[in-house]
């Protein structure tokens, strides 16, 4: 079923979704991979805060092209979201409601997601040029001396995802897999 969220995310909103779900997103999210995300936790080590404010907000795996043709932002597809598994726990336990990514989720994740009533969505992997096409706006908010991997806010319309992992701790690839598994 195709559904209409707009961010910020709350435990409420999310818990009508289930794994297997499109949904197109649409206001603010933000981006973060490896070593943003290596910072963060830095910066939480120390007594700090992070550079935004993390409750009910989502974090898109991502590092993009540099912009052009008039456009905030190039390519735009999301990274393997496996890497940032040994920080997102403790995020989810912040407050972090969404993440996107792509691929598996580590069992820590998965209980970390259900503990928050939190989700887990992919993006097509791939299809980068296209999903750029629904950022509205890109700004740098933080780490800008990582590049790529500087934290971005993104204002999106109708970006369109997948839910892979939902509240309930149901997990769209086992599921996939299973059936798969049954047919042969």
């Amino acid at each position: 079923m195709d559904r209409h969220f707009e961010t910020p995310l709350t435990k409420d909103k999310l818990s009508s979704l289930h794994a297997g779900d499109m949904i197109y997103l649409t206001g603010t999210i933000y981006t973060a991979r490896d070593a943003a995300h290596k910072r963060m936790d830095d910066a939480l080590n120390r007594g700090e805060a992070l550079p935004f404010d993390i409750k009910d907000q989502t974090i898109y795996y991502m590092g993009p092209s540099p912009a052009s043709g008039g456009r905030p932002i190039g390519a735009a597809g999301p990274t393997t979201a496996g890497r940032m598994d040994k920080y997102t726990p403790r995020l989810l336990d912040l407050g972090l409601k969404g993440m996107i990514g792509k691929g598996r989720r580590s069992s820590e994740v998965k209980e970390a997601v259900v503990r928050n009533g939190a989700v887990y969505f992919a993006a097509i992997g791939g299809a980068g040029a296209l999903l750029s096409k629904t950022i509205k706006a890109a700004e740098v908010i933080a780490y800008e001396d990582l590049g790529t991997e500087a934290i971005r806010k993104l204002t999106v319309e109708d970006f369109p995802c997948i839910v892979v992992l939902d509240a309930y701790g149901n997990d769209l690839y086992q599921q996939v897999e299973n059936r798969t598994t049954s047919c042969d």
